[in-house]
């Protein structure tokens, strides 16, 4: 207790930077899930997906990510087995942080798309279990987050499919495709602005002191809904037909008008992503200052500071534009073709599982989210449009994620406890 009250300020001001250096390692490497297929159908520039993320990458991780927050900080470890000894939960956090972050810029700079959640999970487990006790963790929270990341590229698959196939009974497939696109694109985005707010307004805003019941939630995301598709059709307007199609090209004008589209799913995702992956970053962050602050006491639940959120925010944005182009270049073509529609529905099936789960407090993996999702896409058009090859390296990087993370964690973990102990 001692330990915690004479370097209470040394523990905060490194939580404060492994926490920044997190939250950079997620805007580095994990805004690819969130902007790779915008950038890789050319619906948008790198330039335009970076200011789109920049925008709403910190929109959704201070508006709605609270949620998740809560999860990843008290959901894993068991906060009476530390209560004795309060100082082993700063020096875990620290180190799973570091660690995290370090594995995160070791990927990004190879060009790796990785998960951030596997890598603080797999951070926070390992410590916990190695240089505390086996029974510190809980392990069967563990284990639910690890079937979400399960489940979530099979969710986000199954709505990616579902949509594409729409657009390809509605739309692609019509006798005229291009007023056919006219007629329902729009409704497409409705749904993009209706779900995400609706997410939001239920689950995400309690922190920031708005409390809304269902029905006042509902009827404020049929607003927004209804906003972002008068917008759409405003700029929908402009999208004119042209005689410039070729045999190889037949769709390039209902292909144009996914493009506006797109723009709308790319801010969806990228609303969503920081949600969700903040709390990556300010779980642990919260922890530390949690039990520095209240002079040693571990509990289940604090109050997230609104400068955590902040500062988590700031390194999301900060990763993404001084290295994230390295990642949104991976991740653009090396799955599946893309194009405006089909990014489309693999975006927007990932941005709807992604708010789903961020509102229920489930860290569930965006990485995993999106490839379902875009693998979801290319199964509609059969099993030779994916890259196989491709798919099989991503699925061995999230294998070597998480013992990376637990290792470096563990390494950290012991160095920390030499220092101050």
């Amino acid at each position: 207790m001692s330990i915690l009250i004479e370097h209470a300020n040394t523990f905060i001001v490194l939580a404060c930077i492994f926490g920044f250096f997190m939250a950079w390692g997620v805007g580095a490497n994990d805004v690819a899930n969130a902007m790779g297929t915008s950038v890789g159908s050319k619906a948008v520039t790198i330039r335009q997906a970076i200011i789109i993320a920049i925008i709403f990458e910190f929109a959704g991780a201070w508006l709605a990510g609270g949620e998740v927050t809560a999860t990843i900080r008290k959901g894993i470890i068991d906060a009476e087995i530390l209560a004795p000894q309060p100082e082993l939960l700063v020096y875990g956090m620290l180190a799973s942080l570091l660690a995290a972050g370090i594995w995160l810029l070791i990927a990004s700079h190879r060009g790796w798309p990785v998960s951030t959640t596997h890598s603080i999970v797999g951070a926070i487990v390992g410590f916990a279990a190695v240089g505390i006790s086996f029974d510190a963790v809980h392990w069967e929270k563990v284990g639910t987050i690890a079937a979400s990341w399960i489940v979530s590229p099979l969710m986000s698959g199954a709505i990616a499919f579902a949509l594409f196939y729409s657009v390809q009974r509605l739309i692609l497939n019509a006798h005229d495709p291009f007023a056919n696109a006219k007629r329902y694109v729009p409704i497409y985005m409705y749904l993009v602005g209706f779900i995400v707010a609706m997410v939001t307004f239920t689950k995400g805003l309690k922190h920031v002191g708005l409390h809304l019941s269902f029905v006042e939630s509902l009827f404020y995301a049929m607003l927004v809904g209804a906003f972002v598709t008068f917008i759409g059709v405003l700029l929908e307007r402009k999208v004119k037909r042209q005689d410039t199609q070729t045999p190889d090209c037949p769709l390039s004008n209902v292909e144009r008008v996914f493009g506006v589209l797109m723009m709308f799913t790319a801010c969806a995702m990228a609303f969503a992503h920081g949600s969700n992956d903040v709390a990556n970053a300010v779980g642990p962050l919260a922890a530390v200052v949690g039990v520095v602050n209240s002079g040693g006491l571990v509990v289940g639940k604090t109050g997230i500071p609104a400068w955590i959120l902040l500062l988590g925010a700031l390194g999301i944005v900060a990763g993404l534009v001084m290295y994230g182009h390295k990642v949104i270049a991976t991740i653009g073509n090396n799955i599946t073709e893309l194009t405006p529609s089909r990014g489309f529905a693999a975006t927007l099936a990932a941005a709807i599982t992604v708010v789903i789960a961020s509102g229920t407090g489930l860290p569930i993996s965006t990485t995993h989210t999106l490839v379902g999702a875009v693998l979801g896409v290319g199964l509609a058009r059969g099993i030779s449009a994916l890259n196989l090859r491709m798919v099989h390296t991503i699925f061995i990087s999230w294998i070597v994620t998480l013992p990376a993370g637990a290792t470096l964690a563990i390494i950290f973990f012991f160095i920390l406890q030499a220092i101050f102990s």
